[in-house]
């Protein structure tokens, strides 16, 4: 019975938002993971078993959570935690590096066990939550603009090409903005297919060793900036797009002993998705929430694809143009920078509290290394709090 409520709940459109969702994650932010393996002293050996890791782990993550929730749960790496340790890792030793990833998954595992994170995330009121959701996720609608500044003809025709899709074709808007932009970048001669490496991912196993300062000094910051910047916004996702009642804890507990479980093969931190999880739980991917569950299964074979092929997947997500890549992901969110914002200013008691939330998060501020959307959930709760005391 349920083989077959998921073969009927099988759509295209769903399918290809798992497509982009793993493309638009590979293409924008494996640079920076890149640099990482390099900081913490990784061979290219190593770096394929890293992709390895982190594509199988993630994979797992989506595709199993997804199937049982009935949800698009959206695992990924942590971007800005990728930065922290480009930055913080130079001059230790790789294993040194494994023992920290090691220590941020027993730190991820043990705070879904406690159930205190999902506990405090349900005290954040909903207009608070969508205004740091559209301030994480502006940036990428504004770079559509900025993309078609810099390629006019080919982010042009992507625009226009999902306005009339948006029209006809709703649920395949975003299919034919990607078609439509692969075929222009490859008649115009813009997808460099030279660097692509073809070859499959090894796993190398390293042996974590554990440094205590280092522990404290990198793991600790990395735990944070994870759970702030990405788990944070990821269980936004979840609950703006109608995932009222979402399994925080469970999710954070299976996404904390996968990242125990791959970390000495360099899969150095997992959480909920914020990006990727906002064009699978959009309306484009199906318009039954019920059914968007399937992007997030397929988001999850992708990763697993992309981990096993490796360089070769990464280095071809890296040939497709930048603005065809920023264009892609801006259109693809559109829809819920759209729902995020109504959400943000409907409710007038919140109002306030809900625009200083977004205009942070919006800034990119980041004070002791703590991304903005920590300081714009902080910042919109403290204005509320202030508000409900004057009106006491």
């Amino acid at each position: 019975m349920k083989h077959k409520t998921f073969i009927s709940d099988l759509s295209f459109s769903a399918i290809s938002a798992g497509f982009i969702a793993v493309l638009v994650g590979y293409a924008s932010a494996w640079a920076i993971v890149y640099q990482a393996a390099i900081a913490a002293g990784a061979s290219q050996e190593m770096i394929d078993s890293w992709i390895w890791a982190l594509g199988i782990s993630m994979g797992l993550g989506c595709l199993g959570l997804s199937l049982y929730y009935k949800r698009p749960i959206i695992i990924a790496w942590s971007t800005p935690g990728a930065a922290l340790l480009a930055t913080t890792l130079s001059g230790n030793s790789i294993g040194e590096a494994i023992g920290i990833f090691v220590f941020v998954g027993v730190l991820t595992l043990l705070t879904g066990l406690s159930g205190w994170f999902d506990a405090l995330t349900k005290r954040i009121p909903l207009p608070i939550a969508s205004a740091m959701l559209a301030g994480i996720l502006v940036q990428f609608g504004l770079n559509i603009f900025t993309s078609l500044q810099s390629d006019p003809l080919m982010v042009g025709i992507m625009l226009v090409t999902f306005l009339f899709a948006k029209r006809w074709l709703p649920r395949y808007a975003i299919v034919a903005v990607l078609i439509a932009g692969f075929i222009c970048a490859y008649s115009f001669d813009l997808i460099n297919l030279q660097q692509v490496r073809w070859s499959l991912a090894m796993p190398v196993w390293t042996w974590p060793e554990f440094n205590l300062s280092l522990l404290v000094g990198v793991g600790l910051p990395l735990f944070i900036v994870t759970m702030t910047s990405q788990n944070v916004p990821g269980i936004a996702i979840l609950r703006s797009t109608g995932h009222n009642q979402a399994p925080v804890s469970p999710i954070l507990s299976w996404t904390g002993g996968l990242n125990v479980l791959f970390a000495p093969f360099g899969a150095f931190t997992l959480n909920l998705a914020a990006i990727t999880a906002a064009i699978c739980a959009s309306e484009e991917a199906h318009p039954d929430p019920d059914k968007r569950y399937i992007a997030g299964v397929f988001a999850g074979v992708f990763n697993i694809l992309a981990g096993i092929c490796g360089a070769a997947v990464v280095s071809l997500f890296a040939a497709f143009p930048v603005a065809m890549i920023s264009a892609l992901a801006g259109l693809a969110l559109l829809g819920i920078i759209g729902a995020s914002l109504q959400s943000t200013f409907e409710h007038p008691d919140y109002r306030d509290a809900a625009l200083l939330t977004f205009l942070v998060t919006a800034s990119g501020v980041s004070f002791f290394g703590i991304a903005s959307a920590f300081w714009g959930i902080t910042i919109g709760l403290g204005t509320l709090a202030i508000s409900r005391i004057a009106r006491a």
